[in-house]
């Protein structure tokens, strides 16, 4: 499985209302949590798709069981950057490194628009494009839906990704997804892996289509750049551990090895 599910996006964008679904310890209470969390998904405004979707959504055991086992959450990823790069591509960190610098160097326009807009540099974004989904090469196969509302059951993680699986029945209403499109076993979407939630807060028209677009490349980049500098990125300033900006990232992860590991790859993809 190619997404960590202990280091996801952590901002939550939608407030959750006065009452909340009670979580579950058992897989057996799945479609108990699903009733009550209806109720909470209704008072929040989401409609009759979202509400379908949210009958239908299954209880994900490849997310159950990650979550499930402790071994899962302790975060033993190689703390060495190079190695992490290698573990998580399935490459050399050099080929992973090579193969962003050509993607910034096959689309430079695209990078550079989304870096004048948000001042977030093309080997940042590339990076982050290259280890969520090796550059759109594969976007997940658990239904977002049913990852989404998995999690957000299980109470260790539950109540912070509850406005998340909240906002995945929203992007169904919205007609963004289907109760069936697939993505991260958290509910990760799109070439980024978004969480539903900071999809909706920070979503951007890059591309000028009239429609913001998870799975547009080029919106999901401009919406990822957006997310960072709103959360505190500073134009023009380094990236390294100990500054500013290494601290904003941890907005879109935050496991220290992964955040050193966009910064080994992108100090090196954009020299």
């Amino acid at each position: 499985m190619r997404r960590f599910l202990a280091a996801a996006c952590l901002t939550v964008c939608t407030a959750l209302p006065a009452y909340a679904a009670e979580c579950i310890t058992n897989k057996g209470a799945f479609n108990q949590y699903k009733q009550t969390l209806a109720k909470q998904a209704a008072s929040a405004g989401v409609g009759q798709r979202g509400l379908a979707a949210l009958q239908s959504a299954a209880l994900s055991n490849i997310t159950w069981k990650f979550e499930s086992n402790p071994r899962n959450q302790t975060g033993t990823l190689q703390s060495d950057p190079a190695r992490f790069l290698a573990k998580r591509s399935g490459s050399s960190a050099e080929s992973f490194i090579n193969q962003t610098r050509n993607k910034i160097a096959r689309n430079p326009n695209t990078f550079a628009s989304i870096e004048r807009s948000y001042g977030v540099p093309a080997s940042i974004l590339a990076t982050i494009w290259g280890l969520e989904t090796s550059w759109g090469g594969y976007l997940g196969g658990t239904p977002i839906v049913s990852g989404a509302v998995t999690l957000s059951s299980y109470c260790r993680r539950h109540p912070r990704f509850e406005p998340h699986a909240i906002a995945a029945l929203r992007m169904v209403d919205a007609g963004i997804l289907s109760p069936s499109t697939k993505g991260g076993p958290s509910g990760e979407l799109g070439h980024m892996q978004f969480l539903a939630g900071n999809w909706m807060k920070y979503r951007v028209d890059a591309n000028g289509d009239g429609r913001a677009d998870p799975y547009n490349a080029v919106d999901a980049l401009a919406t990822a750049a957006n997310m960072l500098r709103q959360n505190g990125w500073q134009p023009g300033q380094p990236f390294g551990e100990g500054t500013r900006n290494f601290n904003v990232l941890s907005v879109w992860n935050d496991s220290g090895n992964y955040l050193r590991a966009i910064v080994y790859s992108a100090q090196r993809a954009g020299t």
